[in-house]
Formats: structure tokens, C-alpha cells, sequence
């Protein structure tokens, strides 16, 4: 049964991750090739700023939410659970207004403390969402608890079609030269109109997360009158709890968008004393966090989902001491972040360049130059799964300080080696990508080992790595040889990359059959499997 939940309420949010990746790419593409790098230069900063704000409201909460409300219905304390929600929506508010009177009054301090003053007018554009997300995670969270993934999913969708809309058409309208007075540089006003994209697409999402709690406001209210455990917490208890879980896991998620703010003034200032003009410099740092970063971050939404799954499931069976159920949820929970990672990180390294092409087909100079950035964070990439799957077994185990340490220390090995190599002429941005993949790597092997002595957990190494592993290796050989001769056969980067991707998929989905990676027991557990099955069946591919 643990299987069965672990896996539907993943392949929904995987569902809802992949939809939202794929209008996204309606907004970061077209937007890279409306504003150009140096417009993106202007961009990433702001929103590295927002992320860093919007970690404190929206990354530790939700988590102490979905774990709180998990251990008290596994235990039928409803009305204690509803009471963890509603006081954390309230904490969740006041956090949120603070980001947004740093982000909005201040922007202008922060963006000249960057290096980089363009960026200062996007950060008061994407100020606003910093009210809204913080609430809208807050409901979340509370509907995560109750392992119930569809309204998650269904907000995520309908804030990313609000975020795509609203930010491509005011990018646009906003880098006429009408609204100059906003604004000297045309591509800071179009990444600011990109920007506020993020506050439209809060609304959409919060809008959908509160028609969900009405609708199961009943239900809600019906389980409240028969609880019947007469515990009864104090206000203060409930909000030390949620503390406890919260400020770990927030400090731990602030890390990287604390590095990602660094980087921005470290990589700037170390590739100007290399030599490189400005003008180089900004590009060049356009290219790996405008270009080849997203990308990378297309396929990690599959891990995320199972993470977002995998944390309330390990609670609830590590509250009830059931230490089956716990092994089989952590197991299954790495092994299937194992069979999505390691094909994506070999997809991405063997079609770098025709991927970056294709999807930035105006900026063709600047694509071929981001492609060896893209192929260091491809293998990172595994580092960066392995390090997603970890913490969140371990924040539901209640081991939440555990990530935060291990990270430190990858942030530190970071640090010293973007400072090192990116100074370095013929390193240059890569520097930091190379930075990147050490920093995730340390910590992914500390969670890992951690992980082992707080859960006792033993993963079958055949299964969890050599079978995908052997998969992937067999599907990367068959896609690079596969688009090198689509390529000269069609002429055409487009049609050839995106063929040797549907190439890719299915020699990757032969291969885990025929190596049997994916039981036939598995995949029947969730509807669309069910039809994969039948399939399979015919073809005799099991």
C-alpha cells in the first residue's frame, strides 16, 4: 500500500513538475532570446535574491507542515493538525510581508552590493510574490500532510500558466522605449517585466489552493468533531515544533541561493580580474545561469516530486515504529530517483550543444559557448538527485540538522574552487559550474552515509545503480551516434535532436524492461502503468 501512495502521489506531482517545466520553457526561452544574455544577467540576480527571501517563508514550513500534520493523522489527532495549519499560515504571512519590504524598499543596495545595479528595478518587479507564495505554501503543505498531491499539482500548473503570461507579455511591452523613464537600459526593464511574472503567477496558484480548501473544508470539519484523542497542544508547543523542523531544513535550503547570490558577486569579480571586459563577463555569466542552469533544473522536478511524496510517508512510518514500511518507502524512494537520474545526466551531456541550439536557436554564438557548463552540471546533476532524495528521508526521519551540516561543507569546498578556477582564463564561468557539482557531490555522500545509521536502510546496489546505470550507458551511445547521423541525413538541429531524444526514451525504457530495473508489480501501481503494462505484455518485453 506504502508503494502504491509512495508512487501515485509522485507521478502526479511528476505529472504537474513536467507541465510546468514545459510552460516554463515558454517563459525562460522566448525570454533569453527577447532580452538577450546581459537582459538575463539582469534577470538571475533578482531572482536569486527572491529565492533567497522566499526560502525563509516557504522551504522549511511547508516541510514541518506536511510532516506535523502526517504524524497526527497517522495517529487520528485531526484537530491538532488543522491547528498546525492554521498557525503556520499565520507565521507564514508575517515572514512573507518582511521579505517583501527588504526586497521592494532596498533593491537599489542590494543589486549595487551584486556588482550588477541593472538587476535593482526586476527585484522590486518580483517583490510582490513574496506576500503570496508564502501563504499558498502554507496550504500546500497542509494538503501534503493529508498525502493528498492533486491540489499541489493543480496550483503549481495554474501559477506557472499566470507566471508565463503575465511576465512574457509585460517583458515585452516594457522594453519599448515608451517606458523609458522606468528605466535607461531597455534589457533591465524587459527582465523586470519577465520578474514580475513570478507575483501574477502567486495569485493564480494561492487562488487554487484556497477554492481546494473549501471544497474540503466539510470533510475537514467532519474529522475535527470525531477526533476524539483529547490531546491538545499549546500555541506555543506547535510553533517551538514547527521550529525545530523548520529552521534546519530553512537554513539548509538557504545555502545554495546564498551561494547563488555569492556567485554572482564572486564569478563577476573574478572573471573581470582574468581580464575579461564587462560586457564578456556578463555574458558569459548569462550563459551559465540563463542558459545552461534551467535546463538542468527541468529534470530535477521528477526528483522533487518524490521528495514532496517521500517526506510525510517516512514521518508516519517512523512515528508508528514501523521499520518495514520505512525501509521499503526510503528504498523505493532513491531507487526511483536513481532509474529518472542517470539517463537524464547522460541525455544532457551527449546533446549539450543540439539541446542548447535548439531551444536558443536566435543566440546561437552564446548557446554553443554554454554547452561545456551544461555538461559539467549534467554530471552534477546525479550529485544534485542523490542530495534531494537524502535530505528529505532524512527531514522525515526528524534528522533535519543533518542536511544543513553536510551542505555546509560542500558549500565551503564551493567556494574555494569557484574562486580558484573561475580566474582562470581558459576555465573562466565553468569555474563555477566545477564549484557547483563539489558542493552537491560532498554533501550527497555525507546525507548518504548518515542516512544508512539513523534509518538502518540497506539499498540493493544492483538495482539502485549498476541496472540503470548499464541502461543509460546503452541509451547514451545509441542517442550521440543516433543524432550524428540524423543531423547529416536531415540538416536540421531540430528535428534531429528531438528525434534522437524520442530515440533516447525508448532504448531507455527497453532497457530497464529487459534488465528488469522496473518490476512489472511496480509499474501496475499507478494508472498510466497499468496501459504501459498491457503493452509491454504484447510486445513481450518483460
Amino acid at each position: 500500500m506504502a508503494k502504491k501512495s509512495l508512487l501515485k502521489g509522485a507521478a502526479v506531482l511528476a505529472a504537474a513538475g513536467i507541465i510546468v517545466k514545459f510552460i516554463g520553457a515558454f517563459f525562460r526561452i522566448p525570454l533569453a532570446n527577447f532580452i538577450g544574455d546581459v537582459g538575463m544577467a539582469y534577470y538571475y540576480p533578482a531572482y536569486s535574491i527572491y529565492g533567497f527571501l522566499l526560502v525563509f517563508a516557504t522551504t522549511g514550513i511547508p516541510v514541518a507542515i506536511s510532516k506535523m500534520v502526517s504524524e497526527r493523522y497517522a495517529v487520528g489527532q485531526f484537530s491538532e493538525a488543522e491547528r498546525v495549519f492554521k498557525l503556520s499560515r499565520t507565521l507564514m504571512f508575517v515572514i512573507g510581508a518582511i521579505g517583501f519590504v527588504v526586497l521592494f524598499f532596498f533593491s537599489n543596495s542590494l543589486a549595487e552590493m551584486m556588482n550588477n545595479p541593472g538587476s535593482a528595478l526586476a527585484m522590486k518587479a518580483t517583490a510582490p510574490a513574496l506576500i503570496l507564495v508564502p501563504i499558498m505554501s502554507a496550504y500546500r503543505g497542509y494538503f501534503q500532510g493529508m498525502q493528498d498531491m492533486t491540489s499541489t499539482a493543480v496550483s503549481q500548473v495554474v501559477e506557472q500558466i499566470f507566471r508565463v503570461v503575465c511576465g512574457l507579455a509585460l517583458a515585452v511591452i516594457l522594453m519599448n522605449s515608451a517606458y523609458a523613464f522606468l528605466e535607461d537600459n531597455a534589457q533591465a526593464r524587459g527582465a523586470a517585466g519577465g520578474c514580475f511574472g513570478a507575483s501574477a503567477g502567486a495569485v493564480g496558484g494561492l487562488l487554487v489552493m484556497l477554492l481546494f480548501y473549501l471544497a474540503a473544508r466539510k470533510q475537514i470539519k467532519a474529522r475535527v468533531r470525531n477526533d476524539k484523542t483529547g490531546v491538545k497542544e499549546s500555541s506555543g508547543t506547535i510553533l517551538k515544533k514547527i521550529a525545530g523542523i523548520a529552521i534546519p531544513i530553512t537554513i539548509g535550503a538557504a545555502m545554495m541561493p546564498i551561494v547563488n547570490v555569492v556567485d554572482s558577486s564572486i564569478v563577476m569579480t573574478r572573471l573581470l580580474e582574468a581580464g575579461l571586459d564587462r560586457t564578456t563577463a556578463e555574458s558569459l555569466f548569462g550563459q551559465l545561469t540563463g542558459f545552461a542552469s534551467p535546463i538542468v533544473q527541468f529534470p530535477l522536478v521528477l526528483i522533487q516530486a518524490i521528495v514532496v511524496s517521500l517526506v510525510p510517508m517516512v514521518a508516519a512510518s517512523n512515528k508508528l515504529g514501523d521499520k518495514h514500511e520505512l525501509h521499503n518507502n526510503i528504498s523505493l524512494g532513491v531507487r526511483m530517483t536513481s532509474i529518472i537520474t542517470i539517463p537524464a545526466s547522460v541525455g544532457l551531456f551527449v546533446l549539450a550543444e543540439p539541446v542548447l541550439l535548439l531551444l536558443y536557436s536566435s543566440q546561437r554564438a552564446s548557446a554553443i559557448s554554454a554547452a561545456p557548463c551544461l555538461q559539467i552540471l549534467a554530471v552534477g546533476f546525479i550529485f544534485l538527485a542523490a542530495l534531494t532524495i537524502f535530505t528529505g528521508a532524512l527531514q522525515g526521519l526528524g534528522k533535519q540538522g543533518i542536511p544543513v551540516r553536510n551542505l555546509f561543507i560542500g558549500v565551503i569546498a564551493k567556494l574555494v574552487l569557484t574562486w580558484v578556477l573561475t580566474a582562470i582564463p581558459s576555465i573562466n564561468v565553468m569555474g563555477a559550474a566545477i564549484g557547483t557539482i563539489s558542493a552537491y557531490a560532498v554533501a550527497a555522500v555525507l546525507d548518504f552515509l548518515a542516512l544508512i545509521k539513523y534509518s538502518g536502510v540497506k539499498l540493493s546496489v544492483k538495482l539502485t545503480l549498476v541496472k540503470p546505470f548499464i541502461s543509460s550507458v546503452v541509451m547514451g551511445i545509441i542517442v550521440f551516434a543516433g543524432y550524428k547521423v540524423l543531423f547529416m541525413l536531415l540538416g536540421s538541429n531540430g528535428t534531429a535532436t528531438l528525434l534522437s531524444v524520442f530515440v533516447g526514451v525508448a532504448v531507455y525504457g527497453i532497457m530497464v524492461l529487459k534488465t528488469k530495473t522496473i518490476e512489472k508489480e511496480e509499474m501496475v501501481t499507478i494508472s498510466i502503468g497499468r496501459k504501459i503494462a498491457k503493452v509491454c505484455d504484447k510486445l513481450r518485453l518483460w
